[in-house]
């Protein structure tokens, strides 16, 4: 009995062996029906036009008079004008509303990313009383809205008497911008190796010199993420600006555009103009920060 079951199974072990050296069938796609592939097409369309149509009607608009903005008769191309742009740059505070807020998104990027930076990768790395507490601290931020902390920051900020100033606004920012774009930071700073933090120490290194010199160039990604993210929060904001902001030449964007809507005899054909020369400097962020952002989006959602 004994010398038969390896007979017995002997065959079934070769057959096994030569299934497993046989070339495995490619994967064979199933083909999509006209249907359902009609159907994805549709939907894709649609979902292309409603997010391009809004852009499309603001561009539109401000190229139009006035009058032709207020027809019920609705034209997409009426006596195409510039005369909305001259009027905006020419008659109005708006170049000092732009100036302001490229100040105030220029300063709020640069600290947001020199302190997310750095608190992400001691987070990362360290060990201090306390850790554990402050990743709470940043996560507990996130979860009140800027309509309950409008009041507590403006009340402080008129103690040091920070109201109508850019200042103000630079820390306001900050206290949103901060907390996510560390915690964001502390992810992918968890994907670089410890490996090296540990050779650069071997080669008389610090914990300054390995961050400024071997870690910080490879988190890029991250930190495009991080500049992204910082400008857009400070770029436009409309809530902390209006109530920090008393003066017209102060106001940056987000609050002097309102003054083109007020509630009697609103100005559309400025306010339209206005909001095309408001992406501008946002696109272009985008632009330089694009190849980036996937990368630094998606690093530690995969760490174990």
């Amino acid at each position: 009995m004994a010398e038969v079951l390896p007979q017995a199974i002997q065959p079934a072990t070769i057959e096994g062996a030569q299934a497993l050296d046989r070339p495995r069938p490619p994967h064979v796609r199933r083909k999509r029906s006209t249907v359902a592939s009609i159907g994805l097409h549709a939907t894709l369309v649609v979902a292309t036009f409603c997010a391009l149509f809004p852009i499309a009607w603001v561009l539109l608009s401000s190229i139009k008079p006035a009058s032709e903005i207020r027809r019920s008769e609705i034209h997409l191309f009426a006596s195409p004008t510039l005369e909305n742009y001259r009027t905006l740059l020419g008659e109005t505070d708006f170049p000092y509303w732009f100036l302001n807020s490229v100040i105030v998104a220029a300063f709020t990027m640069v600290f947001g990313i020199a302190m997310s930076a750095t608190a992400g990768y001691a987070l990362s790395r360290f060990n201090f009383p306390g850790k554990r507490g402050l990743m709470w601290t940043f996560l507990l931020t996130q979860m009140f809205p800027v309509a309950i902390l409008i009041v507590p920051i403006y009340t402080i900020m008129a103690n040091l008497g920070l109201i109508d100033t850019k200042a103000s606004l630079v820390i306001a920012y900050l206290t949103v911008a901060v907390p996510f774009c560390a915690w964001m930071l502390r992810g992918y700073f968890d994907t670089i190796p410890r490996e090296l933090d540990e050779a650069a120490a071997l080669d008389g290194l610090g914990p300054y010199g390995t961050f400024w010199r071997v870690v910080l160039p490879l988190a890029r990604p991250g930190i495009a993420v991080t500049a992204f993210y910082t400008f857009l929060t400070a770029w436009a904001e409309v809530a902390y600006a209006i109530a920090f902001m008393q003066s017209s030449r102060n106001y940056t964007l987000g609050a002097g555009l309102q003054q083109f809507v007020p509630q009697f005899s609103p100005r559309w054909e400025l306010l339209t103009a206005g909001a095309v020369l408001v992406t501008l400097p946002a696109a272009l962020v985008f632009f330089f920060a694009q190849r980036h952002l996937v990368a630094g989006l998606t690093a530690g959602g995969t760490k174990g």
